[in-house]
């Protein structure tokens, strides 16, 4: 029986929350923060009253900390925005409560994604007797946990990884962003960059592109970024010799992300419009729909996974270890697309690991420093089934 305060309601917040509220025997009382109070009561009219909220800005660590004295949780699970991770663990940190997230600090005036701010938290964490789980999402978060399995189960040494990320939904908007639009665009715009042969190799964005075969959904274009969760597998998945990831995108969208990208709309510095200092990139988010009002017209999968290769009993090996998350199927579950729902239930199930004690330490971890069976368990039971397929 556990009390966990939940910081974010927006797409990804909404299946964290529907999804514990499924497991009352788990988290037994649910506590819902946002700076959207709006957002809070669907959700709150949603549970039949059976979870708390009130409204907060995860901004300020000060009212974040006297949220966290009043509720007392067990665990913060954090599923407000990237820019919002650091204060939300000073307020842990001070109140000494576990924390958890479901990607990396990034500055709000600067396309950085990055762990050194978090991980820097590492004696902090530790001299306080607490843990904090980094990006216990889908990439970050399943893939990471897809790779620990792979190292424990199938590999004596891996060398190669691809970590290979395709969309192949519909939701019938001429453009839209699946998750958070600031994030999404940054993620997209900056400098891509992968790891080999011991070092960084940075290449401008969307330069480099592989057609590949994700399965049940069939060949398509996917381009090279940087993702976060490359740099912390570079530090715990021993042997390697190269991590790439690859992400698709439609034509429309990148259409779309040039014109915008070329009239200054992307832009993240303040400009002054009107005597009135904007982001323009903030002001586009207003006008994009809302990710968690995609769902009901979404239709296609997403297929997700990790091309690994290596070696086992001396000779060479190469598997694919995927997940496929059909739109509609998670529509009639939770009212979601499926790439809030890939981010929301692996929220839950990293939750689930710190509550039941299956993954526990003081300190900071990221997800593949921790058994990964335990949490694959989870996956197959709570709507993230995945499967391995052997590669020639």
């Amino acid at each position: 029986m556990s009390n966990v305060l939940i910081i974010g309601a927006g797409a990804a917040g909404s299946v964290a929350v529907k999804k514990c509220l499924m497991l009352s025997e788990v988290f037994s009382k649910i506590h819902l923060a946002s700076r959207t109070l709006s957002k809070c009561e669907e959700l709150q009219k949603y549970s039949n009253n059976k979870i708390t909220i009130s409204k907060v800005d995860a901004d300020d660590s000060e009212a974040v900390y006297e949220l966290i004295q009043e509720i007392k949780p067990d665990l913060v699970i954090n599923m407000a925005l990237p820019y919002q991770d650091l204060p939300i663990m000073d307020a842990c940190l001070k109140a000494k409560v576990n924390y958890m997230d479901t990607a990396n600090y990034e500055p709000p005036d600067e396309a950085k994604f990055c762990y050194k701010w978090q991980w820097d938290y590492q004696q902090r964490f530790k001299d306080a007797g607490i843990m904090a789980l980094l990006g216990s999402g889908f990439d970050p978060g399943v893939t990471n946990v897809f790779a620990a399995y792979a190292q424990k189960h199938y590999f004596d040494e891996i060398n190669y990884i691809d970590i290979v990320d395709c969309n192949a939904g519909d939701h019938g908007h001429p453009f839209a962003t699946n998750f958070n639009p600031e994030i999404n665009i940054r993620e997209v715009t900056q400098d891509g960059k992968y790891w080999e042969d011991g070092k960084w190799v940075v290449i401008p964005a969307m330069s480099q592109s592989e057609v590949i075969d994700f399965p049940e959904v069939g060949s398509k274009k996917a381009y090279l970024l940087y993702h976060e969760e490359l740099e912390s597998l570079v530090e715990n998945i021993k042997g390697l010799k190269r991590i790439r990831f690859w992400m698709t995108f439609s034509d429309n969208y990148i259409k779309y992300l040039d014109v915008l990208q070329n009239v200054g709309m992307t832009r993240i510095d303040p400009i002054m419009y009107e005597g009135k200092e904007i982001i323009p990139l903030q002001f586009l988010k207003a006008l994009l729909p809302e990710p968690s009002s995609l769902g009901e017209n979404y239709e296609g999968k997403t297929s997700i996974g990790c091309i690994i290769e290596g070696k086992k009993d001396g000779k060479a090996k190469k598997i694919f270890i995927y997940n496929v998350c059909d739109h509609q199927e998670c529509y009639k579950e939770v009212q979601s697309q499926a790439v809030s729902y890939t981010t929301g239930v692996p929220a839950m199930i990293g939750a689930m690991m710190i509550l039941q004690k299956k993954w526990h330490g003081e300190g900071v971890f990221n997800m593949e420093q921790f058994d990964p069976d335990p949490f694959m368990a989870e996956l197959n039971r709570h709507g993230l089934a995945w499967h391995v397929k052997e590669l020639d």
